[in-house]
């Protein structure tokens, strides 16, 4: 089975990071061959407890392997906070001191981060939704509570440097979880239309030529009716897969396609370690996965 980010094949394994409960315990992770069967490794224990942080959480873990082979993962530390959390590791077992990553000095919080690595300009650029109090008011009341949220990023070639954080993606709604990929020459992202009222909670696709915009038109749903969140694509062999949290069902679902048009659903073929939340699909080397196992 070969695998792919949007760019090039590997011949890896899929793992899936993610997290349980309020994420209060730590990084899991789970191996899969074919996209389908999914393995608890570690023996389901979590590899890394969370000390950063306002609330000490390791929620939404998005990991990214750079082109030197080192792992980076990016999360979110509190339901309300201003920083994100950061560690690396080349194995996925021993990891770094983890630090934080400041997000905006005016946003109520900083949620769901994605890591995504762009081999154009050779940096990792990290998005993450955030309330800004005051911002877009023509859609303040219309999410869950006080929250309006929009995508929010910033860049770093060595995670010690970081740019300023930019406003990366306004599509005239409240929007979460950004999910960014490669395909044809184009940026493609997978967001999540976090309007409540009147209820929309889906998923839905946007490309651009350049990560600076302009996006094109949102799609309309690709993950169905349900409340959906927390969206990874990874392609498998011909499929464009994307592995979603159907959050008030409390369990994941999954869709496949081969053109980005036509959206297969193919929750029912996945089978995944019981608990699992929001996390990230992507590639690791045979023999780091074998030493997870152990």
């Amino acid at each position: 089975m070969r695998y792919s980010s949007g760019v090039e094949l590997f011949a890896f394994v899929l793992l899936f990071s993610f997290f349980r409960g309020n994420g209060e315990t730590g990084l899991y992770l789970a191996e899969s061959r074919d996209g389908h069967h999914w393995t608890a490794l570690n023996g389901d224990k979590p590899l890394l407890a969370p000390v950063v942080g306002e609330s000490k959480l390791m929620r939404d873990p998005s990991i990214t392997r750079g082109p030197d082979g080192v792992f980076h993962m990016v999360w979110t530390t509190s339901w309300q906070g201003k920083t994100l959390g950061y560690a690396n590791s080349r194995d996925l077992r021993t990891w770094s001191e983890q630090r934080t990553i400041p997000c905006l000095p005016d946003a109520t919080n900083c949620w769901a981060p994605e890591i995504f690595y762009d081999t154009s300009t050779k940096e990792f650029v990290i998005v993450w939704a955030s309330t800004v109090p005051g911002k877009f008011p023509e859609t303040l009341g219309k999410g869950s509570r006080d929250y309006n949220h929009r995508l929010y990023s910033v860049t770093t070639k060595n995670f010690v440097t970081f740019t300023s954080a930019r406003l990366f993606y306004d599509p005239g709604f409240q929007v979460i979880d950004g999910a960014l990929f490669r395909k044809g020459g184009k940026y493609w992202m997978v967001a999540k239309n976090e309007t409540e009222r009147p209820p929309a909670k889906y998923l839905f696709l946007t490309w651009a030529k350049s990560l600076s915009g302009p996006w094109s038109v949102p799609t309309e749903s690709i993950s169905g009716p349900q409340w959906a969140e927390g969206a990874s694509p990874i392609r498998i062999d011909s499929y464009w897969y994307i592995f979603f949290d159907k959050y008030r069902d409390k369990k994941y679902g999954a869709i496949r396609s081969k053109d980005l048009k036509r959206w297969e659903d193919v929750t029912d073929s996945i089978t995944l370690p019981a608990g699992i939340r929001h996390g990230t699909v992507f590639q690791a080397p045979e023999e780091i996965v074998r030493g997870l196992r152990q």
